[in-house]
């Protein structure tokens, strides 16, 4: 059983290089599941889910749509008593699996977020990013191989703005908590991967 973890810039190729690779492990008895973790919420976004679908999953894929509650939405993918065989799995991405649980948490003024009074939602918001990256992670177990797909969002300038650092430092957080875990980590630059551990 081998964890993946592929990261690099937004349109870096990291998503084709990640699908090229879980395919590739595919010993032909596998189902290949590919958790998509992003939220449709408008139209251009309904047309780019649309597109990948169609032009780069194809039928090649068992589609899960899902952020959260990995074990009851993924659990007809666990492997079969009887044959014992275990499905491979994409997850794409990890932040946009961060933005979803952040955005669950309606009562925050992002414009004075860093103030004392809001020490306890930033807590409790820390909190529920973690304990999702790691229910993902334990659910891992159930497949041969899993390979997660996410922004390495370090590289870029500083945001202007207390969301954007926020999520920068949670998703950079998370990143090297699935980084350490894995077996393999590819860097992917202008549709480039370098191994880098």
């Amino acid at each position: 059983m081998a964890l993946i973890f592929v990261t690099g810039g937004a349109k870096s190729g990291k998503s084709k290089f990640a699908e090229e690779l879980i395919l590739s492990l595919n010993d032909g008895k596998q189902e290949n599941v590919y958790l998509a973790t992003s939220l449709v919420f408008d139209e251009e976004m309904k047309e780019k889910v649309r597109l990948h679908k169609e032009k780069r999953r194809k039928n090649d894929w068992g589609t899960v749509e899902t952020y959260k509650n990995f074990e009851n939405n993924l659990n007809k993918y666990f492997p079969k008593t009887k044959e014992g065989i275990k499905n491979n799995m994409l997850v794409d991405c990890l932040t946009n699996m961060i933005t979803n649980i952040i955005f669950e948490e309606k009562d925050v003024d992002w414009d004075n977020f860093y103030k004392k009074s809001y020490v306890k939602i930033v807590e409790k918001l820390d909190k529920n990013v973690e304990n999702t990256v790691n229910e993902l992670l334990n659910i891992t177990s159930q497949f041969e191989n899993t390979i997660i797909v996410s922004n390495e969002l370090g590289l870029g300038l500083v945001p202007s703005y207390p969301l954007g650092r926020y999520f920068r430092e949670i998703a950079g957080k998370m990143n090297q908590v699935v980084a350490e875990r894995a077996n393999e980590v590819y860097f992917v630059v202008s549709g480039i991967p370098m191994k880098i551990k």
